[in-house]
């Protein structure tokens, strides 16, 4: 009679018979330890990616001006997109959550939907309204992304033509 020979694995380690013939019960343990052992670093994950949410959010929240360096910054970026033929820039993207209510205006394209931001997005649009706009700068804003079919983040657009 033959023995089963051992089977071999790619790393370096040596495993036991009793490791690799492992009963459907050991094995559906193993798996479910496994599994158990992904849900927490995806538990940590998303932990870490709320804190950087939160932190992001308390920035975003804050009623300190813009300074002018970032809009001489941006206003630079504005010619840089121009000399390359664009007609669009970026003017910023933040968390639906810096509207009162969540994007609803500005999903559903309704005229007050500037009423909606609050802090460095509100302070955004306020330059645009006070500096770009006399100047033909055109502002659109939009949902830009959506997670488990909600609205994500926000983008405000500045467009020249």
């Amino acid at each position: 009679m033959s023995s089963i020979p051992k089977a071999t694995t790619s790393s370096s380690e040596d495993h036991s018979d009793h490791d690799l013939f492992m009963s459907v019960k050991e094995l559906k343990a193993y798996v479910e330890e496994v599994e158990m052992a992904k849900a927490k670093k995806s538990l940590e994950s998303m932990g870490r990616a709320d804190d950087a949410k939160a932190k992001l959010l308390k920035q975003l929240r804050s009623e300190e001006p813009i300074g002018e360096n970032l809009i001489r910054t941006f206003l630079m970026r504005v010619k840089d997109a121009a000399e390359r033929g664009e007609n669009e820039l970026l003017m910023g993207r933040f968390p639906c959550e810096m509207c009162t209510d969540h994007g609803r205006a500005i999903n559903m394209a309704e005229p007050d939907w500037p009423e909606t931001l609050q802090g460095r997005p509100r302070q955004g649009y306020l330059i645009w309204k006070e500096k770009l706009q006399p100047l033909g700068y055109h502002l659109k804003a939009q949902i830009v992304d959506w997670p488990n079919g909600v609205p994500g983040d926000v983008g405000l657009y500045l467009s020249w033509e």
